[in-house]
């Protein structure tokens, strides 16, 4: 029931901030609360506009959202963001939760902010400019928040086994040019390892390797073996002979080095020592 002895509460004066877009409203003379312009445009608010109680407390309500509004358009103006990035966001800038959420909803219904959207171009700017297969796309994805079903079909659509296969062989290729100092086995191993780390599938980087030749001709590998071989001579030289001997075929085997090569270096080597 309205106390009918309450004085109206009545618009007096709206003042224009020197912030821009931000106003100063006035209520019987005196000073009552700010507003955006949004929310003066919105609500209507003119001189002379009638108040109530329940009224105002709704346009400090919207003005709440307004700020934050505004605020969540700045930080998606220098480039997308999820809704998780977003929601975090805000929370750092301490508002308040029941302003969050229909700020939220309301950039979701402008369409400024799109999970989906957001996927589907990340993969294919990962895709064009890293060599970063789709595991660890993924993994990235759902560091940002984005929802598996969302990454699922983007992967699927710009991303397909074809354009992974193109991206493997160039890598295959560079990779082998870093570690052609290595062995032919171990350059597989090492090669096979990366590819996976970086994100690709083993049956993918498995069809990619089966294509690839990895070769290095005796006289260069045996020259390699040699200056290996000399290194873990030395650091054995305490053992006993035999045992000397077998821990550098060991050390040697992990190293992928051919067994008749190991076996003509140490040959060689004990002829020397003879």
């Amino acid at each position: 029931m309205t106390d009918e002895s309450s004085p109206k509460l009545q618009i007096t004066k709206i003042e224009a901030q020197q912030r821009a877009g931000r106003y100063n409203i006035y209520v019987n003379g005196r000073y009552a609360f700010p507003v955006s312009e949004d929310v003066l445009i919105r609500y209507r608010l003119l001189k002379g506009t009638e108040l109530t109680d329940e009224l105002i407390a709704t346009l400090q309500s919207a003005d709440d959202q307004s700020k934050a509004y505004e605020l969540a358009l700045n930080y998606l103006s220098y480039q997308q963001r999820t809704e998780k990035e977003l929601s975090d966001y805000l929370v750092k800038k301490e508002v308040p939760e029941t302003t969050i959420a229909p700020v939220m909803a309301r950039l979701i219904d402008d369409k400024l902010l799109d999970d989906s959207h957001y996927a589907h171009s990340y993969v294919r700017t990962m895709k064009r400019t890293s060599d970063k297969g789709p595991s660890v796309i993924r993994r990235q994805l759902k560091q940002r928040g984005v929802k598996d079903e969302l990454i699922d079909n983007a992967l699927a659509e710009d991303y397909q086994p074809e354009e992974q296969l193109d991206r493997l062989y160039e890598l295959v290729e560079k990779l082998k040019r870093q570690y052609q100092k290595l062995t032919p086995k171990i350059q597989r191993q090492k090669v096979q390892q990366r590819l996976v780390e970086k994100g690709f599938s083993f049956d993918l980087v498995g069809q990619a390797l089966a294509e690839t030749s990895f070769e290095m001709d005796s006289e260069t590998e045996l020259d390699l073996l040699s200056v290996q071989a000399e290194k873990l001579w030395r650091r054995y030289h305490s053992k006993p002979e035999r045992e000397r001997q077998m821990k550098l075929r060991q050390a040697l085997y992990r190293k992928g080095f051919d067994g008749d090569l190991i076996a003509k270096w140490l040959e060689q080597k004990i002829e020397e020592e003879a």
